[in-house]
């Protein structure tokens, strides 16, 4: 890999966040930001949209749905994973293509997502 994946990481839960960074610093990643609200999030991808790879999307944050943060990611080709402590079956079906994992998750589950965020970026996006 030429460069360290940028990853983003919304979870209104600090030690999730804690535990996401010291994974993703595990696998080679930086963390490009956390945020635990939709504004703060959209604020981050506004500030990294040119260097954003990829993010994890806790779906609930405190009674706010991410969507319009999954929706802003969507619209610049950046690739996510919701990750939600509720059961999968909650995610609003226009999001039903996107990955999901259900907490508590493994390093394993996080290590693929990754890898999909990488294949991501070598293949860019067609318009």
């Amino acid at each position: 890999m030429n460069h360290r994946l940028s990853i983003l990481i919304v979870d209104d839960e600090t030690m999730i966040v804690m535990l996401l960074e010291d994974m993703l610093a595990d696998l080679g990643c930086s963390v490009a930001g956390s945020a635990g609200s939709v504004a703060q999030s959209l604020a981050i991808i506004e500030r990294t949209k040119q260097t954003l790879d990829g993010a994890f999307l806790d779906i609930n944050l405190r009674g706010e749905l991410v969507y319009p943060v999954a929706d802003a990611l969507k619209a610049r080709g950046i690739p996510f994973v919701f990750v939600t402590g509720n059961a999968l079956h909650g995610i609003d079906p226009d999001y039903a293509g996107v990955p999901a994992l259900s907490k508590p998750f493994g390093a394993r589950a996080i290590e693929q997502a990754v890898r999909l965020f990488a294949e991501r970026r070598r293949v860019p996006a067609t318009a």
